[in-house]
């Protein structure tokens, strides 16, 4: 029996890739010539797309492959799926949810701990051998018993609050509504949880309704004394005008994972000390990415045998 054609048409783990291929009749997009003549020629063959978070998937591609039924993705984020053309096309989605929880968890408050103890400033002093001809260290700021507040208090959301508990971190937080299974405060304005907090974490997912949610008036509300911590998605805070604040000190400071334009970030933050920044690496560790590719192959074999899909984009 012939194998079901599936299109990869983003960047996979060579893992993930041979997992793949032992299930479905696997054609990377990248590797055609004249990949818009391909996709004329042969988008009908196509049933299945493996994707990834930062790729998504365009309405456009859709379009190119009638056949589509599903859209795997790797990553917990789809906001780069075009879920409406998706929807009205009866596409299911899927992505890779709750294997990655603890380590971006444990990614928020390394970025918390690293932008207050300055230990990016401090790394860099020794190895300009400042210590013994200056004697002093950078200076960082104490982060037990600092106000944190979450915005998008999700599975991920709840682990970093775990962790914060750890360091006597009051916890406020705002979600669309507030939860019934948590014992945290609810704020139900956003600019009145940034005038609280000395940590103010983004954790709400992309996509339309939070597309620049952090702009001049919560940036302002967070005040000269606080921190951004954005492990979410860059298109969740206007960068901008956080950059313009940043420069001119009216943001207390910034530690980010993810940026509007990604590889693309803000060179002009580089030489601010109260800035940390990383290329995109909230679950980048060996585990939670096997887990993360597992999940897409177990998702992907599940379908083929049953029809249903174990974690399922509801939308």
């Amino acid at each position: 029996m012939a194998k079901v054609k599936a299109l990869q048409i983003a960047g996979l783990s060579k893992d993930l890739q041979g997992w793949l291929a032992e299930l479905v009749d696997l054609t990377v997009l990248h590797k055609q010539p004249d990949r818009e003549q391909f996709l004329k020629e042969q988008g009908q063959q196509f049933e299945i797309v493996i994707t990834n978070a930062g790729r998504g998937c365009s309405e456009a591609l859709m379009a190119a492959l009638p056949n589509l039924r599903v859209i795997f993705g790797w990553g917990v984020g789809y906001d780069k799926v075009d879920l409406p053309a998706a929807k009205s096309r009866n596409i299911a989605v899927t992505n890779t949810p709750d294997v990655l929880n603890e380590c971006v968890a444990d990614m928020t408050l390394a970025m918390i701990l690293t932008q207050a103890r300055q230990l990016i400033e401090s790394e860099r002093w020794l190895r300009a051998d400042q210590w013994a001809a200056t004697g002093q260290t950078p200076m960082g700021r104490k982060v037990t018993g600092k106000n944190l507040g979450i915005v998008g208090l999700g599975r991920i959301g709840v682990e970093v609050a775990k962790r914060a508990e750890a360091f006597s971190m009051p916890i406020r937080y705002h979600n669309r509504s507030p939860r019934q299974d948590v014992n945290y405060p609810y704020e139900s304005s956003l600019l009145e949880l940034a005038r609280w907090s000395d940590y103010l974490v983004l954790l709400c997912p992309g996509g339309p309704e939070t597309d620049g949610l952090i702009g001049r008036e919560v940036l302002t509300a967070l005040g000269k004394s606080s921190v951004l911590i954005n492990i979410a998605r860059g298109s969740v805070v206007d960068q901008d005008v956080l950059v313009e604040m940043l420069l001119a000190g009216e943001v207390g400071g910034a530690a980010l994972d993810v940026f509007t334009d990604e590889p693309n970030y803000p060179k002009e933050l580089l030489e601010l000390s109260s800035v940390v920044m990383f290329p995109h690496i909230g679950s980048a560790t060996e585990e939670t990415r096997t887990a993360m590719s597992r999940l897409v192959a177990d998702n992907l074999e599940n379908y083929l045998k049953t029809g249903e899909l174990l974690t399922p984009v509801e939308f």
